[in-house]
């Protein structure tokens, strides 16, 4: 099985900064894609920001110039530096990782979800 452990999440005034971690183990020979996703109360769990193997990258366009995701490979982890922060960022944000495990298939893994909370 492969397991997510995420950090960083907290509680910030608005305009603020936090940085999320998730980092993937167990039987993976190759991570190709990570993501952030988020659940507010009330509404669907939406997409955040994704970044393949290959660095390519995209957003929601309401964290557009504000999220940055990025990856490090060898540690099998991916960032989320958020800046800029608003009330309405306020969700529960998952990690999710897509790849492959020893024996060669494919597989989908979510994090626990770690809460960010945005005051005004």
């Amino acid at each position: 099985q492969v397991q997510l452990v995420e950090s960083g999440g907290g509680l910030v005034q608005a305009g603020g900064s936090l940085r999320l971690s998730c980092a993937a183990s167990g039987r993976i020979l190759r991570i190709d894609a990570m993501g952030w996703y988020r659940q507010a109360p009330g509404k669907q769990r939406e997409l955040v920001a994704r970044i393949t193997r290959g660095t390519w990258t995209n957003y929601a366009d309401s964290v557009k110039g504000r999220f940055t995701i990025s990856r490090d490979n060898a540690k099998n982890t991916v960032y989320l530096q958020m800046n800029s922060l608003k009330p309405e960022d306020t969700a529960i944000y998952y990690c999710n990782v897509d790849g492959l495990n020893l024996l060669g298939n494919s597989f989908g893994s979510w994090g626990q979800g770690t809460q960010v909370t945005v005051s005004s």
